[in-house]
């Protein structure tokens, strides 16, 4: 954009020195020279603070590690890779027969105890029977029912679903492996349809000119020559490298980190997009800019030098 503006204020200057007839000399020409360095200089220096410009964004989006809630083998995958499925869809299933056990002797020793509370209860109508026979029997039932509950509870774990509309992303599960419920290794990844986000890390100079509701547009590097209108959903208050928590260690200047950007998120409005959302992987690379209300005239130097690096994306090294 710098090199457009020199070349634009040469063209100009060219103008007015052959129609105004103006002599050059060491006068003139240091003038004009000057001039354009102070002229833009300044739209520079109001565009780069007024609309500000990151080359740091990016796609985010949310994923669930599925982790069984019981211990057991597969006995079928019901999924596969990178195929959309809705809430409650059927991700695998565990061996239930282990767990089919467990609840049918629970059956029949709560069947056994249940009779052996109602004889209880019986000796006790006839002023024959003690107390304390009947709260033992009275407490293994209890006990025993709770445990079916848990052992019905465990038989439903073995068919795990997926959590909402989605997708399981490089799905290495097969029929025969073991599974436990450990937190540390989860059984598959799902990645969440609805939850895509776009985050634009903007430097802390351009803080009073990021406001929610302002304009912005968006370019990804994975289409190159598209740019799309958009909209600040809100500014993040807070930077990961300010975080404190309670450890053993003292804050020093060599712990500290560089100074952090201020993360954006920027919701996309262009209707057009939605004809390109399906061939933006997550986690894709995006330029962004944002238009605020303060030198609105300068705006137009921003979204040229955007729609430019947007082209540029045609261009890449090839190896």
């Amino acid at each position: 954009m710098d090199l457009l503006l020199i070349l634009t204020y040469v063209a100009l200057c060219t103008v007015v020195f052959k129609v105004a007839k103006i002599p050059l000399n060491k006068w003139t020409v240091p003038s004009a020279a000057l001039g354009g360095i102070f002229l833009i200089g300044a739209l520079i220096v109001l565009m780069n603070y007024n609309h500000p410009y990151s080359e740091k964004s990016r796609e985010y989006f949310v994923s669930t590690p599925i982790i069984p809630a019981v211990r057991g083998r597969v006995v079928e995958v019901a999924v596969e890779a990178n195929q959309v499925v809705e809430a409650g869809s059927l991700l695998f299933r565990i061996d239930p027969a282990p767990f089919e056990d467990k609840i049918e002797s629970l059956e029949a020793r709560l069947v056994a105890a249940r009779a052996d509370q109602q004889r209880a209860e019986e000796l006790m109508r006839r002023k024959v029977g003690i107390q304390r026979d009947l709260d033992q029997a009275t407490a293994l039932v209890e006990q025993l029912e709770a445990d079916l509950e848990v052992a019905v509870y465990d038989l439903q774990q073995c068919e795990v679903r997926a959590p909402s509309r989605g997708w399981v992303t490089q799905q290495f599960l097969h029929e025969g492996m073991m599974l436990v419920p450990m937190p540390l290794r989860p059984a598959m990844v799902f990645v969440h349809d609805e939850n895509y986000v776009l985050v634009a890390w903007f430097r802390q100079n351009s803080t009073m000119r990021l406001e929610p509701g302002f304009e912005a547009e968006v370019a990804f590097d994975a289409l190159p020559g598209e740019v799309f209108s958009g909209k600040i959903r809100s500014v993040l208050p807070v930077l990961a490298q300010g975080e404190l928590q309670a450890n053993g260690r003292l804050l020093s200047s060599e712990n500290d980190h560089y100074p952090g950007r201020i993360p954006v998120i920027i919701d996309i409005t262009d209707a057009a997009f939605l004809n390109y959302k399906a061939s933006i992987p997550g986690g894709a690379f995006a330029q962004a800019a944002v238009y605020s209300d303060h030198f609105e005239h300068v705006a137009i130097m921003r979204k040229v030098l955007l729609r430019m690096n947007s082209w540029m994306n045609y261009l890449f090294p090839f190896h």
